[in-house]
């Protein structure tokens, strides 16, 4: 019978060795792998960060196109007709317009030519033509906002637009990363708490496999002890697997400078919170609002439809009055700065044509539509706005009273973890005197572990509401 036990003992004293020569191949010293340095990868090669770049850049082209409708302009046409020897008319026009943002106004310089044996008396000139500078001006509709700078304006408008969208998309690619972040932490801590229970675990069994060969225990604890051993090993062996697949999610946000995905080494360890202050400051929630109503890019965009709504309802004002536009231009036979004319054939206050345009719809029932939709719109955007406001304070409110919560119970967990080492090292001096059996001192042991992995996942808790807190705040970490 002696003889079954110890062969028992020898078979699974091989097993446990080898498992532990296995785990001893572990590297004991690991690369760091921190929050800094994951935004520092993140934040220069991540594509989804490169590609926001671009929204500002789509509103830039936006603006750049809006001021090409202040772009001087070049027009000119050529008609002429002859027909059983008899030139019936030659028709020369050329015009150069320049947009002025002063007051809507239109600058034009023009050349005419119009000859011929049937010429409109009023179009007719001389064979030298005609030069002509002039300007139009809208003395009513126009003057001071026109569809140009209503386009231009709202163009500008939407770059804020596009900065805050920026930095939304920003905030949402971070978060989601820190949160991978602590998951891959939780999972690590997991893993080497078993670990250490492996380690524990295997260094009781060995002890007691001698004693029990030497007759001081009985066979029975030596069997307990390996089963132990097993158990742990099978545990360690679950929170392996889940480390890898945290480690390969938190890999998603890693790409190179070449824009190829890079995976986090298996050697790469996170960083500790041992010292790590896990209480908010007193001030961080009265901060964090406060910044919020202000620098929230969801707020930033609606300030900026807002905006746009504002240059929209003036433009759409503007659009009530009547149509009056004024043109007026000097003529003159002249072709070049040199040629020398007549004072009456040259530019002079005598030498001219003027034009005046009217008009004024009856009812105005398209112009005072489109007003009142542009209304309707601002009046929905107020009420956007408040409700954004209020939400966004209850969501920073709500996670800063989880992040003071799980700090609360991170310091209880901390001080049961230390009550529950008292008792382990006395139920291990009671087992040396023979005074408590080895169910007892497993049992102590898998419950502080347990602590020790809950105390982890308050601290990979507190963590991501942390993140979370700013990122509804409507910032970063």
């Amino acid at each position: 019978m002696i003889k079954f036990w110890r062969l028992l003992l020898l078979c699974i004293s091989l097993f446990v060795s080898a498992a532990m020569a296995q785990e001893a191949n572990r590297p004991n010293t690991n690369p760091v792998f921190t929050l800094v340095d994951l935004e520092e990868l993140l934040m220069a090669h991540h594509p989804v960060v490169k590609q926001t770049s671009l929204l500002s850049e789509t509103a830039r082209a936006q603006v750049f196109q809006a001021l090409g409708k202040f772009d001087p302009a070049l027009y000119t046409s050529f008609n002429n007709k002859h027909f059983g020897n008899t030139d019936y008319y030659n028709h020369w026009s050329s015009e150069l317009k320049v947009p002025l943002w002063l007051a809507g106004a239109d600058l034009k310089v023009g050349y005419d030519r119009n000859v011929g044996a049937y010429t409109n008396p009023q179009t007719r000139t001389d064979r030298a033509g005609l030069s002509a500078v002039g300007i139009s001006i809208p003395l009513g509709q126009g003057l001071f906002i026109d569809g140009r700078r209503n386009t231009l304006w709202q163009a500008e408008a939407m770059l804020e637009y596009a900065e805050a969208q920026k930095i939304k998309q920003i905030n949402s690619i971070w978060f989601e990363a820190v949160s991978d972040y602590w998951d891959w932490y939780y999972a690590y801590q997991q893993y080497m708490l078993i670990a250490e229970g492996v380690r524990l675990a295997e260094t009781r069994f060995r002890a007691i496999s001698e004693q029990t060969i030497l007759g001081d225990k009985p066979p029975i604890d030596s069997i307990e002890a390996a089963i132990t051993v097993q158990e742990r090993q099978m545990e360690l062996a679950k929170y392996e697997i889940e480390l890898k697949n945290t480690r390969l999610i938190l890999s998603n946000h890693l790409w190179s400078p070449e824009q190829q995905p890079v995976e986090l080494p298996e050697s790469a360890m996170p960083d500790s919170m041992a010292n790590s202050k896990l209480a908010p400051d007193a001030t961080l929630l009265l901060d964090l609002l406060s910044q919020a109503e202000t620098l929230h890019p969801e707020i930033l965009q609606l300030e900026s439809k807002e905006l746009q709504l504002s240059i929209e309802e003036r433009y759409r004002r503007e659009m009530l009055k009547p149509k009056l536009n004024l043109s007026g231009t000097l003529i003159s036979s002249r072709r070049n700065f040199n040629e020398s004319l007549p004072p009456h054939y040259d530019f002079n206050w005598g030498n001219y044509k003027l034009g005046v345009d009217f008009a004024f719809p009856i009812f105005l029932r398209a112009e005072r539509g489109k007003l009142r939709e542009v209304r309707i719109k601002q009046n929905e955007l107020r009420y956007d706005q408040v409700i954004l406001g209020r939400n966004i304070k209850n969501d920073v409110t709500l996670k800063y009273n989880d992040l003071t919560a799980y700090s609360q119970q991170i310091r209880l967990q901390i001080e049961n973890i230390a009550n529950q080492q008292i008792l382990l090292q006395g139920e291990l001096q009671k087992f040396d005197l023979g005074e408590t059996t080895l169910f007892i001192i497993n049992s102590r042991e898998s419950k502080l572990i347990d602590m020790q992995i809950k105390r982890e996942s308050l601290i990979m808790s507190y963590q991501k509401t942390l993140a979370e807190l700013y990122y509804k705040a409507g910032t970063r970490l």
